[in-house]
């Protein structure tokens, strides 16, 4: 029996390249929700898949990571090479609430257990080689990495590892790029700092790595939370790469992500 009341899921006579889009309606979003999914071909009857959900930023949908960003293209590639083991890879819409919900609990809608429990969900029930076994990662670029470091280090019961590209790390920063005011989101929470959720779970966090360019208007937050972090002496790595806030810097590091995950779930 399906948790959700009603489902659409792609038909394979008409996709191509691996991408699956699965649309379902809950109530955490009071509406429906999309997910595009790269789902590898693997021998009859294998189940249990990690699952690695990549978070996209502002302004983008479920369609960026792989249409903008090529995610299906690394994460294959990677795996014909036998660098990572097949994984289904994840690329969920934010919910489509103003230019970017911040993947938060608002007030009447709840982006973040969209992420939390209906993706994870709704792809145990629609994707065979998935399963309650399937370990989940989660990462994302801007305003997903923010909601990647925010919902794995609040849900480490859920996730086995985390990873970020140009992250977000304080919710005051969503005003850089957002047409709606921050006081708009209506948040049921008041601490909504990646270091908030960090300082909670301090002791049970997943892996956690993260990246920023040099030239991002974000690299001094990142700096910071890589600092509080060492304070704290939560375990993470952290780098600067040349490049700035665009999908050219984004495409090049997902396989720093991919092969993160793959070394975390071993």
């Amino acid at each position: 029996m399906s948790s959700f009341r009603s489902i659409e899921l792609s038909d394979e006579m008409f996709e191509h390249s691996g991408l699956r889009f699965l649309t379902v309606k809950t109530p955490n979003l009071k509406g429906r929700g999309d997910i595009c999914l790269y789902v590898p071909k693997v021998i009859d009857n294998q189940t249990d898949l990690p699952i690695y959900i990549l978070l996209h930023g502002v302004y983008g949908s479920a369609w960026v990571w792989a249409m903008k960003g090529g995610a299906h293209v690394t994460a294959k590639r990677l795996m014909e090479s036998g660098k990572i083991r097949p994984a289904i890879i994840a690329m969920p819409s934010d919910g489509l609430w103003g230019d970017g919900s911040g993947y938060l609990a608002h007030q009447e809608q709840d982006f973040a257990q969209w992420i939390v429990s209906d993706v994870p969900k709704a792809i145990r029930e629609n994707i065979p080689c998935a399963s309650e076994k399937s370990p989940i990662c989660i990462g994302g670029l801007s305003m997903g990495g923010y909601g990647a470091l925010k919902l794995g280090a609040q849900y480490p019961e859920v996730f086995s590892a985390i990873s970020a590209h140009s992250a977000i790390t304080r919710f005051s920063e969503m005003s850089l790029f957002v047409e709606e005011s921050l006081e708009s989101y209506r948040l049921r929470d008041a601490d909504n700092d990646v270091i908030d959720l960090i300082k909670r779970n301090v002791h049970s966090l997943p892996a956690i790595r993260f990246d920023c360019g040099k030239e991002d208007e974000l690299l001094a937050g990142n700096r910071l939370l890589h600092e509080q972090l060492s304070e704290l002496g939560v375990e993470h790595s952290y780098e600067e790469f040349d490049g700035g806030h665009q999908w050219a810097y984004w495409q090049k590091h997902l396989e720093s992500t991919l092969r993160f995950f793959e070394e975390k779930i071993c």
